[in-house]
């Protein structure tokens, strides 16, 4: 392949989408030359990440060369046109095979076909590189598995990335493409994010429409994981539009993306969990540095409790209850699963019908105590994770009891049981170096309000170094 773009040092960042579309109208740069930087980058990282179970890099070079000439042209397709980004094995894109990290089942390349927030990245001229990692069928909240082996986090090839889009936030720490599609039923985006020190969005259930439906269907949704909040901003901008594939997604939106949001005079709480593990110490203090900083931007920063406590158990139900439904679909073969997933839904087996259908009043339940938090304050925040990243290859950081994984992560779950939205940002390190990320979630349909602060609050942030793992490779 003849590169005409030398692949930038690491501690060179390629910038953010609106940067990039500046150069491109411009003749400053071209979608070409991003894309052969990218692709330079993913030879030389992913070997190391394992962040890609598919590429198709002659495919992307070739939808580059049609958008350098849209943009040569003047006649771009938005601000998307020519920017390299990854599609998550969860989500299905035509003309790559949909494993969704299973040895179990795949849907060869030729029969597959776009999901909605594909179809709407291809109609804006996005440039899809290929498809990332994820634990098998997103079950566990690591990123390693038997199809794709393990997915290294940039910061430490040692330790985990999370999961389950871990593919997607390591291409995103270590920019490999600007922006990456990835799956959250029980915090699949921002868990990751947290770990890798990048941005991740889950919109509010519905926003994006979803085909085909995920076996997490109450739980699920798709949304990015990005380097900046402003690029989660404008890619929400095109992949939440209306589908008709996707019979549970509002018609339309209650609001704009491009709502402009000034956090002076948001009220916004400090969660005081009132059950659960509490963070580490030093989680703990970057959470409460950024709150100052939000106060300091003229927001009402106040402690909030937050009762979780029936989470736990409501996840549990509908969680193994999935899982032992996904098992029994038609050409399914329990041998060719992984132990943890068949655990799981051996688990699931045991739920009653009735018992599944009280989880989902009890999950109605719990929105309405959110709802009244919300009267009071306009955004939570908490921390995403209360620990940093752990082994890579290992499923928990330490023993764990018959619920998992959502014992040591028990934050972000709790808001897809109420299908609220939720982003998480980094917005500090360890004394190992390791990201550390907050969690802004709102009620539902206030993703524009959760972006907007999110943006304001990243500006104000010290800005984390390139990921130390990869300075010196």
């Amino acid at each position: 392949m003849n590169r005409r773009a030398a692949p930038l040092p690491v501690t060179e960042s390629p910038s953010d989408i609106l940067t990039w579309t500046a150069r491109f109208g411009a003749n400053a740069a071209s979608p070409v030359e991003l894309t052969e930087h990218c692709i330079a980058r993913i030879e030389r990282y992913d070997p190391l990440l394992n962040a890609f179970c598919e590429l198709d890099l002659e495919g992307a070079i070739e939808a580059a060369r049609r958008s350098e000439a849209r943009w040569m042209q003047g006649r771009e397709l938005g601000p998307l046109d020519g920017i390299p980004v990854t599609i998550k094995d969860l989500i299905s894109a035509a003309g790559f095979p949909f494993r969704r990290g299973s040895r179990n089942t795949a849907i060869p390349a030729g029969e597959t076909a776009d999901s909605p927030c594909v179809s709407r990245l291809r109609e804006a001229g996005a440039v899809i590189l290929g498809k990332t990692t994820t634990s098998e069928f997103g079950h566990k909240a690591v990123c390693h598995g038997d199809l794709c082996g393990v997915t290294r986090n940039p910061w430490d090839l040692e330790r985990t990335t999370g999961g389950s889009s871990g593919g997607a936030a390591a291409a995103a720490a270590a920019e490999l493409g600007l922006l990456h599609m990835a799956t959250d039923a029980g915090g699949s985006i921002r868990m990751p994010a947290a770990f890798t020190g990048v941005f991740g969005l889950k919109p509010t259930t519905g926003v994006v429409p979803i085909y085909p439906a995920s076996s997490f269907a109450h739980l699920a949704v798709h949304g990015p994981i990005t380097r900046f909040a402003r690029d989660a901003r404008i890619a929400m901008q095109t992949i939440a539009r209306p589908d008709s594939r996707d019979w549970a997604a509002p018609p339309s939106l209650p609001f704009t993306w491009s709502e402009t949001v000034d956090p002076a005079g948001l009220r916004i709480g400090i969660a005081a969990l009132t059950s659960g593990p509490q963070p580490q110490e030093e989680t703990a203090a970057a959470v409460t540095e950024a709150a100052e900083l939000l106060a300091e931007l003229g927001a009402d920063v106040r402690p909030v409790p937050l009762d979780l406590s029936e989470a736990p158990a409501l996840f549990e139900t509908i969680w193994t209850a999935t899982a032992a439904a996904l098992l029994a679909a038609p050409g399914m073969d329990p041998a060719r699963c992984e132990p943890t997933l068949l655990e799981l839904a051996e688990r699931g087996r045991a739920v009653t019908g009735a018992a599944y259908a009280e989880a989902f009043s009890g999950c109605a339940a719990l929105a309405e105590r959110l709802r009244q938090v919300h009267e009071a304050v306009d955004l939570l925040i908490l921390p995403t994770m209360p620990l940093t990243a752990f082994a890579a290859g290992e499923d928990h950081p330490w023993p764990v009891g018959i619920r998992g994984w959502p014992e040591w992560a028990p934050y972000c779950y709790p808001f897809n049981l109420t299908r609220a939205p939720a982003a998480s940002l980094p917005c500090g390190s360890d004394a190992d170096g390791l990201p550390i990320g907050l969690q802004i979630v709102g009620p539902p349909f206030a993703d524009a309000t959760v972006l907007a602060v999110a943006e304001a609050l990243q500006d104000a942030l010290p800005r984390l170094p390139p990921p130390k793992a990869l300075m010196d490779r």
